[in-house]
């Protein structure tokens, strides 16, 4: 019986002492999994705290700091990586590049006259003054002050003027605009680069008004060149009636003096031109006779004379 008891417990032993090493088995690999969940616990949170305490500000932009217990800070911080505690600070990212803004109004002139006129402006905000406009401004200040004070400075710059005059001192009402507008933004922190008048139109009464002046003008020169070239052409008549009674004159004085031999060399004159134009004619093949051509020189066909062949 002891034999056998001996033998029965062999595989007890055996089965127990297995047991204990399962037990150890899974205690270490308890272990291991919990080493490598707190592991890999900790390699997240270090993978979540450059996304939760570090920002970066890009090549033109400024970060103005909103510390939730003391307020905006005077700090202004420019390129690079920068430090934050999360929930406590958070960094308000502002442009500080020139961008263009188009402002467009309808106003009257100094003789009340409408017109409608464009201002293209290149802005952008003072370094130094963005903690103050986003205390008293925001994100959005070009938006808040731009249109504002661009209406108000055009608008008082206009009725100065009379619409004509918009057109010929165009470059002193822009000079004046550019200068009002300045001046105005520079009280909000806002630098202003260009300021120029893109666009001007008239409303459609001055449009016709000016349409009919021209026209006015223009009848009003045609008929000054008429009067103009009567008068020439009276004095031309007058200068031609001199002259032919001066020739007149001459003309009685030879034959008064030299008797009718100038008619006859004039007659002679004609009769040549006469007989030249009909030799070259083709139509005209011979000289008919008993015809007054001006070749009879001796008197141009008196009666009993003989005839010109």
């Amino acid at each position: 019986q002891a034999c056998a008891i001996l033998i029965s417990s062999k595989p007890n032993l055996e089965t127990r002492a297995q047991t204990v090493e399962d037990a150890m088995a899974a205690s270490s690999a308890d272990k291991l999994l919990t080493m490598v969940s707190r592991l890999s616990l900790g390699l997240g949170g270090l993978a979540v705290i450059p996304s939760l305490c570090l920002y970066d500000v890009d090549g033109g932009q400024r970060v103005v700091m909103l510390n939730m217990l003391s307020g905006v800070e005077d700090k202004v911080r420019g390129e690079g990586t920068h430090f934050k505690v999360p929930w406590l600070m958070q960094p308000k990212i502002y442009n500080i590049r020139t961008r263009p803004k188009l402002i467009q109004t309808t106003t009257g002139t100094k003789d009340l006259q409408t017109i409608t006129i464009h201002v293209r402006m290149l802005f952008k905000p003072a370094v130094d003054g963005l903690p103050n406009i986003h205390r008293t401004l925001g994100e959005d200040y070009d938006e808040r002050v731009l249109p504002s004070i661009a209406n108000e400075v055009i608008k008082a710059t206009i009725a100065q003027y009379n619409a004509e005059s918009l057109l010929t001192q165009r470059e002193k009402v822009s000079n004046q605009i550019r200068e009002g507008i300045v001046a105005r933004a520079h009280q909000f922190n806002i630098l202003m680069d260009d300021v120029s008048i893109t666009h001007l139109t008239y409303g459609k009464e001055f449009a016709k008004a000016i349409e009919e002046k021209q026209v006015a003008e223009q009848e009003a020169e045609r008929q000054k060149f008429i009067v103009t070239k009567a008068e020439q052409e009276r004095q031309a008549t007058v200068i031609r009636s001199e002259g032919e009674a001066e020739a007149a004159k001459l003309i009685s004085e030879a034959l008064k003096t030299h008797g009718s031999g100038l008619i006859e060399v004039r007659r002679i004159d004609a009769a040549k031109d006469i007989a030249e134009s009909l030799a070259k004619s083709p139509n005209v093949m011979y000289l008919p006779s008993g015809q007054q051509m001006l070749l009879n020189v001796g008197g141009g066909g008196r009666p009993g004379g003989p005839q010109g062949q």
